[in-house]
């Protein structure tokens, strides 16, 4: 069936339809302009009866819109750390590549410094094209890039990871030699194979925050490793498997709490908390327990920043 364009006061009225109280119309119009009635009502699952299809009694269109103005702030505050991640993994390996392997394309791209399985020989080759042409294509781009073209003819690593996508960062450290892998991993004293595991969810959460898709109930595509933090918090296990810090919102405060500076996380974690408290007040049809649950937290959340 074809979707067919609404007025913003079809719009209201399809709201109304379904149970939504809307004090201040006008408002409420302005607010459906800017943020678009689809992105605005993919928040309303939490306020939903359990048919679904109506909302709960007496939920207002300002609780609607405080959780998605709540997710645009705490995906803010996650895209700055992020992005802190994101530089701090590429610095490390252009480091430590460079020093080993040297400081030129056909030096630190040569296909023996990789893994050297056959049957990963393939998937060595097509990321090592694909670097190559991220450098050719985006290297003409960027004035450090141009630079080095200009005056020495190559693009060293450092420079290079600065075009590298997060994610193409990722799979160029799942091709890296053991040693190198551990060697990285040890910088944020964690294991080579929670890295595997972590950088392709950081990626994923990355690119989220970056587009503003909607962030707090985002399920990752395969979930972290036990850790002592789940042990220490005491995080409910089913079937023994914890219910929270897997594959939610919460294993990415996991990673980040291994990964940031002591000093950065705990900032993090109090503009978390900050907009955590201010949404908690402005809800009245539901809990704000309800929506932890959604993003994973654990009610004893805090207590991460002292572990």
């Amino acid at each position: 069936m074809e979707k067919i364009f609404k007025t913003l006061d079809e719009q209201i009225n399809i709201l109304q339809s379904k149970g939504l109280t809307i004090p201040d119309e006008g408002y409420a119009k302005e607010i459906l302009l800017r943020e678009n009635y689809f992105f605005l009502s993919g928040y309303r699952h939490l306020f939903l009866d359990k048919n679904g299809r109506n909302f709960l009694l007496g939920t207002t269109f300002n609780e609607l819109y405080s959780l998605f103005y709540f997710d645009r702030h705490i995906r803010n505050i996650l895209f700055r750390n992020l992005l802190i991640i994101e530089n701090n993994i590429k610095s490390i390996m252009a480091y430590h590549l460079s020093m080993k392997y040297g400081i030129r394309e056909d030096q630190y791209l040569n296909p023996k410094n990789f893994v050297k399985e056959s049957e990963r020989k393939r998937q060595v080759n097509d990321l090592l094209k694909k670097l190559k042409r991220q450098i050719r294509i985006n290297g003409g781009q960027h004035q450090a890039t141009q630079h080095y073209i200009e005056h020495y003819g190559y693009i060293p690593l450092w420079i290079v990871v600065k075009i590298l996508s997060f994610g193409i960062v990722g799979e160029f450290f799942s091709i890296l030699k053991s040693e190198d892998q551990r060697a990285v991993a040890e910088f944020f004293q964690a294991k080579a194979e929670n890295l595997l595991i972590w950088l392709p969810i950081l990626a994923n959460y990355r690119n989220l925050c970056a587009h503003e898709d909607i962030l707090f109930e985002h399920k990752a595509q395969r979930p972290i490793k036990d850790s002592h933090f789940h042990q220490l918090l005491e995080i409910p296990q089913i079937d023994g498997e914890y219910i929270y810090g897997k594959d939610d919102l919460f294993a990415l405060i996991i990673i980040l709490k291994r990964m940031l500076r002591a000093d950065d996380f705990y900032l993090m974690m109090d503009n978390l908390d900050y907009e955590i408290s201010l949404l908690a007040g402005k809800l009245k049809t539901i809990k704000i327990d309800r929506v932890l649950d959604r993003m994973g937290f654990p009610m004893n959340y805090k207590e991460i920043v002292r572990l």
